[in-house]
């Protein structure tokens, strides 16, 4: 294949990576590039492919993991995602054997469950938020207890 056609897909590649800035098609652009080389040396068609698609797919398993850590330590996580692990008061005791219980985080009333179904907490008694489940706060007296 001639090289020029490796180094059309390259820039193809780099292109859409800049587009959309998703990790996605820079693994196969490090690809193209090693085909280029292969075709500039003279490599057989068959040859050039196959690199392609061990240093595409060799990139990808092994380098995205770590570049995706390090390039998303700054995701801004969404305001609900914000809430896990923020303290809280009881505003209605909460039982979920009654389907019952309210907390007021950052001066909004959230609809909240205990993460132990046996476990009541009473109004007023300060809760942190485990996780979210749809509308509902699941919650745990502070330090677990």
């Amino acid at each position: 294949m001639e090289p020029v056609i490796w180094l059309i897909l390259l820039v193809v590649l780099l292109v859409i990576e800049i587009i959309t800035l998703g990790l996605s098609t820079i693994w196969f652009a490090g690809g193209a590039v090693v085909a280029f080389i292969a075709a500039l040396l003279g490599a057989p068609t068959a040859v050039q492919v196959i690199l392609f698609l061990i240093v595409s797919i060799l990139l990808l398993v092994f380098t995205r993991p770590v570049a995706v850590k390090y390039l998303n330590r700054t995701r801004v996580r969404t305001n609900v995602e914000s809430l896990i692990g923020k303290k809280a008061v009881v505003s209605e005791t909460i039982d979920n054997m009654k389907s019952a219980g309210h907390v007021t985080v950052n001066g909004l009333e959230w609809m909240a469950r205990s993460q132990d179904d046996g476990e009541i907490i009473e109004k007023e008694e300060i809760i942190r938020i485990v996780r979210v489940e749809g509308v509902k706060l699941i919650v745990e007296r502070e330090g677990g207890k």
